[in-house]
């Protein structure tokens, strides 16, 4: 008998796969912002709708995305996700995403279909590198102070 299946394991499998495609990564980018039409999904991206349905289906499979039908469209979101792993793993997927410029496009093209600017995009985590502030060496520093110095006394 093998030892039992652990199921945060398995739903990380199941998110990286699902992550593994550049198609539903784009559309991840589009759902940052909240929930979309799947008509918008697939106008934003430049895709044919069995397309993005079929992506879209992969998704929701793999619990990364949720949906509701309105009508005779379909809307998405990101799924809320009750394992703080998976929270942490989506997050840092969709701050990734944030700095991919076909991603931005994608955002765009939406926003402009519907009218409205692309959201501000949140402050960023501590965690991720690409965010912070470069570091000055103290070189660089004591020069920053030089320079206010001599602003301040009108040289």
């Amino acid at each position: 008998m093998g030892a039992p299946r652990d199921t945060r394991l398995g739903n990380m499998d199941a998110a990286f796969k699902a992550l593994a495609d550049p198609t539903r990564l784009r559309i991840l980018g589009l759902l940052m912002s909240g929930e979309v039409c799947v008509r918008d999904i697939y106008d934003a991206l430049g895709i044919p709708q069995p397309k993005a349905s079929r992506h879209l289906s992969y998704l929701r499979k793999s619990g990364l995305v949720s949906s509701r039908k309105q009508g005779l469209w379909v809307h998405y979101r990101a799924a809320p996700l009750g394992d703080t792993v998976m929270r942490s793993l989506l997050s840092a997927v969709t701050h990734c995403l944030g700095h991919v410029e076909t991603v931005g496009k994608d955002r765009h093209r939406l926003e402009a279909k519907r009218g409205a600017g692309v959201p501000a995009q949140s402050q960023p985590h501590p965690l991720f590198e690409c965010c912070r502030p470069a570091r000055q060496s103290g070189a660089d520093r004591r020069r920053a102070t030089d320079r206010r110095r001599a602003a301040r006394s009108g040289r």
